[in-house]
């Protein structure tokens, strides 16, 4: 039989989820955000759930030529644009929607041959300092793209640094404003965490939002709020079975390095999940798991296939009985990824993203 671990996929919380971010935004469309292979999802498992967007937005043309093949029609956008001229060409040929934001990616454009005209999002960097034309380039950027016949509609967008914090955004909605006045195009500012927290506001809100984190069931500014805070829901579960149950006698170690030691007798079960799955192996003592649907906790390090568990506060629990790493367990209980990213001194983006090929992923709710 093949090791006790799966990871699940749950479309109905996908679809919830966009549900909630639409909402959250009111008269604005949204980009269902697929980098990643969406977010470690996969983009042909979460399509089905997610093609209630307005479009798909991602990183690269391979994961453009695959939301493609799965019949989508509507817009596609390439987050960061593309990264050589002959990459246009396969934009003319896919119909793909592209950032601009650097002075390279103009002139490509310029000396590119195309019958179709591209739409194009103009990127203003507004205070993140990753890309984007400065606030002093940004007009003569637009006005050189304007001027092109390869260039057909021109969007305008920014992308926040602090909308999950207290510096909040008013600082780049101010200098986007000021960069932005009088310029035509439709505009997209925010974020999960600006659309949750502050696209009430219509200049912050726009003509787009593009939730990523949000749709996948994490709370983009935990831990001040968490996904029961913004009614989303966990939509990967991982989880496994115990392998065995140990009998711990005070003064008894775990694992390598002991860095766990039974201070009272305690019942320990050891699970079949390590960092080779993807699990952080930067989670120690007191990272929470869920056993039956029992909160309790991790003890002693993370090792390559296995970690150990407490089980003290499910004293029925034995050989075979249901783990839950994150997500959400058969009874119902909800263990946010969230919390486990916090233990391992990471963010949920990164676990979800580094879901090992070893562990098999079904789909549920398809």
């Amino acid at each position: 039989m093949p090791r006790p671990i799966q990871a699940t996929i749950h479309l109905d919380a996908l679809r919830h989820n966009l549900s909630r971010m639409r909402a959250a935004a009111p008269d604005a469309r949204v980009w269902a955000v697929v980098k990643a292979n969406a977010y470690g999802h996969g983009i042909e498992r979460v399509f089905d759930a997610l093609r209630g967007a307005d479009g798909f937005a991602l990183l690269d043309l391979q994961e453009a030529e695959r939301v493609r093949a799965l019949g989508w029609r509507g817009p596609i956008l390439l987050l960061e644009g593309v990264f050589e001229p002959r990459d246009l060409e396969l934009c003319s040929r896919l119909d793909l929607w592209h950032t601009v934001h650097c002075d390279e990616q103009i002139a490509w454009l310029a000396a590119h041959k195309t019958q179709v005209p591209h739409r194009v999002f103009l990127k203003l960097n507004s205070g993140m300092n990753r890309l984007g034309f400065g606030r002093q380039r940004f007009r003569a950027a637009w006005a050189r793209l304007d001027a092109l016949p390869q260039v057909d509609e021109i969007s305008l967008m920014t992308h926040f640094s602090d909308a999950d914090g207290p510096r909040g955004i008013a600082h780049q909605v101010q200098v986007f404003e000021e960069a932005t006045r009088d310029l035509p195009g439709e505009r997209s500012l925010s974020n999960s965490a600006a659309s949750l927290r502050h696209a009430a506001d219509p200049g912050v809100r726009g003509d787009w939002i593009r939730p990523g984190i949000a749709v996948y069931g994490s709370a983009p500014d935990f831990p001040e709020h968490d996904i029961r805070h913004w009614d989303l829901q966990p939509t990967m579960t991982l989880a496994t079975r115990i392998l065995a149950v140990q009998d711990l006698r005070p003064g008894d170690t775990v694992g390598y390095g002991s860095s766990y030691t039974a201070d009272a007798p305690v019942r320990i079960g050891v699970v079949a999940c390590g960092y080779a799955d993807g699990y952080p192996r930067h989670c120690s003592t007191g990272t929470p798991v869920l056993v039956d649907g029992v909160r309790t906790r991790l003890v002693g390090r993370v090792s390559m296939d296995m970690i150990a568990v407490d089980l003290t506060p499910v004293p029925q629990a034995g050989f075979g009985a249901e783990v839950t790493m994150w997500g959400r367990a058969s009874n119902g209980a909800v263990l946010p990824v969230d919390e486990v990213a916090a233990s391992a001194g990471t963010l949920s983006y990164e676990l979800m993203c580094a879901l090992a090929l070893r562990v098999p992923v079904v789909v549920d709710g398809a």
